[in-house]
């Protein structure tokens, strides 16, 4: 056997085993970043005032870090200058962050939420029309199921860009109930009746204290409005019940809750008669 015949093959074991290190590098590195990711998240799970909105958040950051740790080191087991690789990944990265501005704002915008946190997993939030309940804060979108139990996936900048109403935030929310009832019926005994039956539903807070308002004067009634406090648990529960229980209350003390109604006056013409 020649000398580069022999230089040949040494050389090629070489690179063979080097080719295989760094494949064992890459496998071993993919495998270590899933287990971490769970490592934390297990551990996370084991905290109790740790928020759910930032346990995958930060088991993905992690298992990205490592993912990154160990394509350079595959690199630089198969002999390439990793310094000059991060340059140029540099200027690919620059050119890539401009032609993926949309993408790198979801990530802003989801770095943004979690820091600001004006919702988190479990808020049912409505964001100019976005509304469902959060399931999932990731780094490009966001995760909601709606009212209706649909699945919805929304880009983090829709919802960063906007003005976000957050359902579940405070404890309690205040109701109101319009009711409107007949000009010929007594307005402080209704005004007294609806009020006396708000203050004995123990769901209703007593501060702020319930109230009966007179809110307008209609084309067919005197309207009212019941305005009460309330944990906000109880709130679509009680708002229901009030508009059934409002006719109810108010039907069984004579008072009648009016239709719109319109006088139709007929005019005759000069020498016509109105049959």
């Amino acid at each position: 056997m020649t000398p580069e015949i022999e230089t040949l093959i040494e050389t090629g074991i070489n690179f063979g085993l080097e080719i295989a290190a760094a494949l064992a590098i890459l496998v071993l590195g993919w495998w270590f970043a899933g287990r971490v990711k769970k490592i934390i998240l297990r551990a996370m799970d084991r905290l109790p005032r740790m928020d759910a909105t930032l346990k995958p958040f930060l088991s993905s950051l992690a298992r990205y870090a490592i993912i990154a740790i160990t394509l350079v080191a595959v690199l630089a087991r198969l002999g390439v200058q990793t310094t000059s690789i991060i340059a140029v990944l540099g200027a690919a990265g620059l050119a890539i962050g401009l032609a993926l501005q949309g993408t790198l704002q979801n990530i802003a915008a989801g770095i943004m939420l979690l820091l600001l946190r004006p919702f988190k997993v479990g808020d049912y939030i409505d964001a100019g029309g976005i509304a469902g309940t959060v399931d999932e804060i990731g780094l490009f979108t966001t995760d909601m199921t709606t009212y209706d139990g649909l699945y919805r996936s929304v880009p983090n900048a829709s919802l960063w860009n906007t003005s976000i109403l957050n359902y579940s935030r405070l404890p309690t929310r205040r109701l109101d109930v319009p009711v409107g009832i007949a000009y010929e019926d007594d307005v402080e005994q209704a005004m007294a009746l609806l009020l006396d039956h708000l203050k004995q539903d123990s769901r209703v807070l007593s501060e702020p204290a319930p109230q009966v308002l007179v809110t307008g004067l209609g084309a067919s009634s005197v309207d009212l409005s019941l305005r009460c406090w309330s944990s906000r648990e109880d709130f679509w529960t009680l708002k229901f019940e009030f508009n059934k229980n409002a006719k109810l209350w108010l039907d069984a003390a004579g008072i009648s809750i009016p239709f719109p109604q319109r006088d139709v006056h007929l005019i005759p013409t000069p020498g016509e008669t109105l049959s």
